[in-house]
């Protein structure tokens, strides 16, 4: 079939429909951000045959969805409407939900139903909830309805609110007085879900200390008190923040009241230094310590250490990366046989913290400083001659996050989950020993091409590529229960032997070939380069990215990437 897949934005889910689409055949175009004359000449040229949309804002014209089949993913149960209904629901804490598959028609969210999906609504944030069972639920459905399209028999059914099965109704726009924390009385479960449901946008608006700044990445404190509404405690990047009945811990915040932090999010602490004493802020770190919060922990069973960082959108700042570095030569330096690397609950990892360095007083030195230190990640990694690595690639990953999997020895990855493996349509050629892990894994010429077409992929396909090496069920507990018996297997005695006594061998072949260091220095250089240079196009496309703005140029493509890669392996 023809199929034209129309979102507001590239989005994950979009990403994964598209790859899902091209795996099964179809023949596929895309438009995002609803352009309309733009999309009007690509139906006049593509001529469709349904037009799918994932991730969908924006309003489509009567003209386009009257002439043509569009199916619109809406994440909410049969009945439900409206721009805000994971918030509503998440923010009362409901304990199931579900996703639906509607035709465009006049009425927003009221057309004809082509599936509907419950499922149990977790304690999560929007974005989680979003991630793993609205898009789970979406792809089934789309491809149930892709094949119901061409059934002559199917018929959709209308929406009917007199049936009562049908429990969804029209809910209105979540406004900012619909999400106002009163701290003073709410409980710290409430208030975690007031947050939760404007994860990642559009935040809580809220006051720090004077400050007003909408606030996001809510976790609960057992264990700290305070004033109701006082800030209490300052923790890797986290502010805490008391409530009638406990803490809460606020991971990031973004304010227009403080000229230096710009309006884009960054970790909550960076308002508290602009706000309070160096003393002050020393004595908010010393109670951190007593509290909960971690985004960097170890979770060993038995001979296998389960390292979590999660990271906050999956962006790995300096001091994250440093962190983590200190946490891995920890691990090494114990008795666990095999180390696994979990990533976040939402990401796996994206790579370096473009906010944070946009946000610095020197995004060019920041840049260097954060890519050494995602550099020093993979080193650590790499060099591990008494450890077997794996990655478990439970969530997306992209940029340099992605090669981060590749420096261990396995991968294993969940079904549907999608990779971005490359950079240059941020302007950079990349780091993190890519020019070695990659072409490693999947030779020189297949490197070349990932790098330089910028494209998505699915686990399946990294699967056929060997960019991963098992890949397990993508329901969450399956895959957790699977990566545990695999990761044990590992560890026996003999198994584990032979797989470092080879991991050993072939890493003294590659050193001797070339040193690992090499390949860092001749990296860095181009990305020292491109840094320094305030005219590249990657410090355009970094603003762009963080202040939301469409990029305005294509993929950015070097094709000294290609001869580098031969010049590497040479």
């Amino acid at each position: 079939m023809k199929i034209l897949i129309l979102g507001s934005a590239f989005s994950g889910l979009c990403q994964r429909v598209l790859r899902e689409l091209v795996l099964m055949g179809h023949q596929v175009d895309q438009h995002y951000g609803m352009n309309e004359p733009v999309l009007r000449q690509q139906l006049a040229l593509f001529q469709p045959e349904l037009i799918v949309c994932p991730f969908l804002t924006h309003r489509i014209p009567d003209d386009i969805w009257q002439s043509h089949r569009c199916l619109i993913v809406h994440p909410g149960i049969e009945g439900d409407r409206g721009s805000s209904s994971l918030d509503w629901v998440i923010q009362t804490r409901s304990d199931e939900w579900g996703v639906t598959l509607l035709q465009a028609d006049a009425e927003m969210d009221a057309g004809a139903i082509w599936g509907t999906s419950n499922f149990p609504l977790r304690s999560a944030s929007k974005t989680s909830v979003y991630k793993r069972e609205v898009s789970s639920a979406a792809v089934n459905m789309i491809k149930k309805a892709i094949s119901d399209f061409n059934d002559p028999s199917f018929q959709p059914r209308p929406l009917d609110y007199n049936n009562p099965a049908v429990r969804g109704r029209l809910m209105p726009s979540m406004k900012q007085t619909d999400r106002a924390i009163n701290w003073q009385q709410d409980s710290a479960a409430d208030i975690v879900a007031k947050i939760n449901a404007a994860d990642t946008t559009p935040g809580v608006l809220d006051d720090l200390e004077g400050v007003p700044a909408h606030i996001y990445g809510a976790q609960l404190e057992p264990n700290l008190t305070g004033a109701p509404g006082e800030i209490i405690a300052i923790k890797h990047g986290a502010l805490c923040k008391a409530t009638r009945d406990g803490a809460v811990w606020i991971r990031q915040a973004k304010t227009k009241a403080i000229a230096a932090l710009a309006p884009i999010k960054l970790p909550a602490e960076y308002i508290a230094r602009h706000i309070f004493s160096s003393h002050k802020i020393s004595a908010l770190n010393t109670a951190g310590a007593q509290g909960v919060f971690n985004d960097i922990w170890v979770d060993t069973q038995g001979d296998v250490a389960y390292v979590y960082f999660d990271f906050y959108n999956g962006a790995a700042n300096t001091e994250q990366c440093q962190r983590l570095v200190s946490c891995l030569k920890e691990v090494k330096a114990g008795p666990s046989k095999v180390v696994v690397l979990m990533g976040g609950e939402n990401f796996f990892s994206n790579g370096i913290h473009l906010n944070t360095i946009e946000a610095a007083a020197d995004p060019a030195l920041e840049s260097w400083l954060n890519i050494n230190a995602i550099d020093d990640v993979v080193k650590e990694i790499i060099h591990s001659p008494n450890q077997i690595f794996l990655a478990a690639l439970r969530n997306n990953a992209g940029a340099g996050g992605a090669i981060v999997a590749l420096a261990c020895d396995k991968i294993i990855g969940r079904e549907g989950v999608v990779l971005n493996p490359h950079y240059q349509n941020m302007g950079l050629f990349g780091s993190e020993y890519w020019t070695y892990l990659l072409p490693k894994r999947v030779g020189t010429e297949l490197a070349a091409s990932i790098t330089l077409q910028c494209q998505p992929m699915l686990m399946a396909e990294a699967l056929d590529m060997h960019l991963v090496d098992e890949l397990f069920q993508e329901d969450w507990h399956s895959f957790h229960n699977q990566l545990e018996r695999f990761a044990q297997s590992l560890a026996a005695p003999q198994i584990h032997a032979a797989l470092l006594r080879h991991k050993i061998d072939n890493r003294q072949k590659d050193e001797a070939k070339k040193p690992l260091e090499d390949y860092r220095q001749e990296e860095l250089g181009k990305m020292r380069a491109i840094f320094d240079n305030p005219n590249s196009y990657y410090h355009e496309a970094r603003r762009n990215f963080v202040y939301k703005q469409p990029p305005k140029k294509p993929c950015w493509v070097d094709s000294s990437c290609a001869a580098q890669l031969e010049l590497t392996h040479s």
